[in-house]
Parts: structure tokens; C-alpha cells; sequence
């Protein structure tokens, strides 16, 4: 397992994806920082991310940031580290209900490729259903299927993860 570049490692809810970033993230030898971008705005979604923590090692260091995704990577980017995205979906979520996409997504892009260490990203594939009904949600997965794609290019390694097993899509 390679201990430097970019993994994106997607797939459908609840298909495996974080348990995989997480695993290469602890395999890399490296000290791994856990970037979340969940923010807890209801008790099913603070379950979820209790969820996430007990599965994580106690020496990992945490850091959330639901928005500013690039600043954050770029202030804990080094050689010595892996930084876990989880999750790109969020993080989307977050722009689009916020202070908006493109400025944020554009920092994301630019950001990736000048990274030290490692860094993996965690993102969900939801564009296998059907077209959501209303405005919102067609934007949503529209710009999801965007940020996904723009990701992978800029990715050495991408993994698509279905029923908990990896595929490799870019090596």
C-alpha cells in the first residue's frame, strides 16, 4: 500500500466505504487525522456519527470541518500523515444548505494535487436511482455526480465499494 497520493473511495449508503478508508488509512503506517464534515443537526444524525467514532482508533486525531474543506487539508497535510475525508457527500450537503458550492469545491480541486502524505476521501455514488423530484434534490445529485468525477481525475487510486467489497477503478 502506497504511503503518498490521493485515494477517492466511494460507493452507495451503508456499502462499506468508510470501514475500507478506514482500514487503508491504518494500514499506511502513517498518523491519520480524520477530517468529518458531518455536522450533528438531529438525534438520528449525532447516532450516526457516535457511530463513525467508537470505530476509530483512540489515537487518531479528530478534526471537524463542515465547510472548509481545502484550508482544513492544507493545515494538516504532511508527509508523516494520512488524512481520512468523511464524508465529500456531507461536505456537498453542507455547501449546498449553506454559503454556497463553487468557491469551496474550486479550493477543493486546486488543493488536492499540491498535498504532501497521504489522503484518502470518502464520498457516496448517488446517481445509480432514480431522478429525484424535486429541484433540490436533482441539484444535489447533478453536483455530486460532478464533484465525484472531478475528484477521480485528480485521484492516483479510486475504489468503488458495493455489498463491502472494493473494486478498483483507477490503480
Amino acid at each position: 500500500m502506497t504511503t503518498q497520493g490521493i485515494e477517492l473511495i466511494f460507493g452507495g449508503a451503508r456499502s462499506g466505504k468508510s470501514a475500507l478508508a478506514e482500514s487503508r488509512a491504518g494500514e499506511s503506517g502513517l498518523e491519520v487525522v480524520y477530517l468529518a464534515t458531518a455536522a450533528a443537526g438531529d438525534e438520528e444524525m449525532t447516532q450516526r456519527i457516535a457511530h463513525h467514532r467508537t470505530r476509530r482508533p483512540a489515537h487518531w486525531r479528530t478534526v471537524e470541518e463542515p465547510l472548509q474543506l481545502a484550508a482544513a487539508l492544507r493545515a494538516e497535510a504532511t508527509p508523516q500523515r494520512c488524512l481520512l475525508v468523511d464524508c465529500l457527500t456531507l461536505w456537498l450537503s453542507n455547501l449546498l444548505l449553506g454559503p454556497g458550492l463553487e468557491p469551496e469545491r474550486g479550493r477543493l480541486l486546486e488543493t488536492l494535487p499540491t498535498l504532501p502524505g497521504r489522503i484518502i476521501l470518502v464520498s457516496n455514488e448517488v446517481g445509480w436511482g432514480i431522478v429525484p423530484m424535486n429541484e433540490l434534490a436533482r441539484r444535489f445529485a447533478d453536483e455530486q455526480g460532478r464533484l465525484n468525477q472531478a475528484v477521480a481525475a485528480v485521484s492516483d487510486r479510486v475504489t468503488l465499494v458495493a455489498a463491502g467489497l472494493p473494486l478498483a477503478l483507477k490503480a
